[in-house]
């Protein structure tokens, strides 16, 4: 990955994750990023987030080092004068500023927008919150996923309500500053002028809700648990048991490419079933459908129906462990390797982006 950003400098005043997250992006991409932890409480808390497998000893844990590899880090306690000082000192040189304090905190410790503006005007300001700068109200993604209908989506009529295994509002907030910051970027190249970028994760992931929201404001559908189904389209999400007991999913969108699948499994007479002959007749008719595909599939292994599907342009896919995705070439090629503190780290490249 390029260095476009080589000659940046970025301070955060960010612990977790979608604030690191942030700077994560700018430090893949060349930039220097000074990440002040909290001297008070050991550094960012997401340092002693450790599985029950990591040693309790070390400095960091897996968590940590999913998004801070690249950084610097500086321990400073911001009710300290002197050491606010020093921070204030970094401010003077820098491009950005990411935080992510609750709304007030950032005034009382000095980090708020007015403040740092004056040591350096044309700074860009990048700001996370939970609910807004108006809402006095401690965040982690687990609620936020709960306030925003995610969860309430989210798993089956027999599992309830079920949070997704990682934290996406934060990533979604992360995505969504980054994008923000960028287009300030993009406007202090035309005016020199700084900026005040700021994101909530409510609105984040408000913003994220996509058709669900859609089914909802058009339609008046509250979209329920199914699990990994589809509400608009069949067979999509279906997961069925090959010959050798592994697991595939579909997500066949189009006429096309049902009858493709039909007939690569060996079903040809299910297209012309009146059932299943449209998208919504198969959406209404999904359970009948799911019965009458699934013995196709114990027929057959998962690799060579997976190669024939893949020939076919038929999108279906295996559900791997992450052992199994790691084990593929071209996830393994986006692990980085590094030593920090004393600690072997790996972590995922999160700019997966290629520019030509």
């Amino acid at each position: 990955m390029e260095a476009f950003f080589k000659g940046l400098k970025v301070v955060e005043l960010a612990n977790v994750l979608a604030g690191p997250a942030t700077g994560l992006f700018f430090a893949e991409l060349g930039a220097d990023v000074i990440k002040v932890e909290n001297k008070l409480t050991n550094g960012d808390v997401t340092r002693s987030w450790k599985l029950s497998s990591e040693d309790p000893a070390a400095p960091l844990s897996a968590y940590y080092a999913s998004v801070n590899p690249g950084k610097q880090s500086m321990m400073a306690n911001l009710h300290d004068d002197a050491d606010r000082q020093k921070v204030y000192g970094l401010l003077g040189s820098a491009d950005i500023v990411i935080c992510n304090y609750k709304p007030g905190d950032d005034v009382k410790l000095g980090m708020d927008h007015e403040s740092i503006k004056k040591i350096k005007p044309d700074i860009i300001y990048a700001a996370i919150t939970g609910f807004g700068e108006d809402v006095q109200r401690t965040a982690y993604d687990l609620v936020l996923q709960a306030e925003t209908g995610f969860m309430h989506m989210n798993g089956t009529p027999e599992s309830g309500p079920v949070k997704m295994p990682v934290a996406l509002i934060d990533i979604l907030a992360a995505h969504q500053l980054k994008e923000g910051i960028l287009l300030a970027l993009i406007k202090r190249m035309k005016t020199g002028e700084g900026s005040k970028v700021s994101v909530s994760l409510y609105d984040a992931a408000i913003a994220s809700l996509a058709n669900q929201a859609g089914n909802w404001l058009m339609a008046h559908e509250n979209p329920q648990r199914i699990g990994s189904l589809h509400p608009n389209i069949a067979p999509y999400g279906e997961i069925f048991i090959t010959s050798d007991n592994r697991q595939l999913v579909l997500a066949i969108g189009s006429n096309k490419q049902f009858i493709q699948l039909c007939s690569v499994l060996g079903c040809g007479e299910l297209s012309d079933d009146p059932r299943f002959s449209t998208n919504p007749e198969r959406v209404k008719n999904r359970q009948a459908l799911f019965e009458a595909l699934k013995p196709a599939f114990l027929n057959r292994s998962a690799d060579e129906l997976m190669a024939e599907l893949v020939k076919k342009d038929i999108p279906a896919g295996m559900i791997r462990s992450l052992q199994e995705v790691f084990s593929e070439p071209r996830a393994a090629s986006l692990v980085n390797t590094w030593t920090a503190e004393g600690t072997d780290c790996r972590n995922v490249r999160t700019t997966a982006f290629h520019i030509k």
